[in-house]
């Protein structure tokens, strides 16, 4: 895979995966609404998927010696990864109840992300197994933190 389009797609998987089941733990915790999770799965495709690609874009630009292609190409192949990556999300949700939603978009996340974890440690020619641990420990601890914020806002506000 050309180095932009697998920058571009890097992030854009990452971050998808870990963002959506963080507001989809996060979202239930508080709240347990089918509606108000498909609403944060939607807006994190579009205003996430956004910032994260003109992050990207603005941080591409700051390197000296950059084609317009190597700016753009990590930026658009970002946005369209995480724009659809997040939306896969919402069939679990749409289809299922919340609790069963939850553990499928959680082994489904957790199994792409391990995946491509995988993938980026043969590439590097590096251990898999230290690869996908690391991957997926910031996996679990932004969906615990997310789980525990969401349950506090709940018993704090609700």
């Amino acid at each position: 895979m050309k180095l932009e389009l697998l920058k571009g797609f890097s992030f854009g998987i990452t971050s998808a995966i870990i963002t959506t089941l963080g507001i989809i733990v996060g979202l239930n915790a508080t709240t347990h609404s089918k509606i108000v999770i498909i609403g944060g799965i939607i807006s994190i495709a579009i205003a996430d998927a956004f910032s994260d690609a003109i992050g990207l874009h603005i941080a591409e630009e700051s390197q000296i010696k950059k084609t317009k292609k190597e700016i753009w190409l990590p930026s658009i192949t970002a946005f369209i990864t995480k724009f659809v990556f997040a939306l896969i999300f919402i069939f679990p949700i749409i289809i299922f109840q919340n609790s069963t939603a939850i553990i499928i978009s959680l082994i489904w996340g957790l199994t792409l992300l391990a995946i491509f974890s995988y993938y980026l440690a043969i590439k590097q020619k590096i251990q898999p197994w230290k690869v996908i641990v690391e991957h997926l420990l910031i996996a679990i601890i932004v969906i615990f933190i997310t789980h525990q914020v969401g349950q506090w806002i709940a018993n704090s506000f609700i």
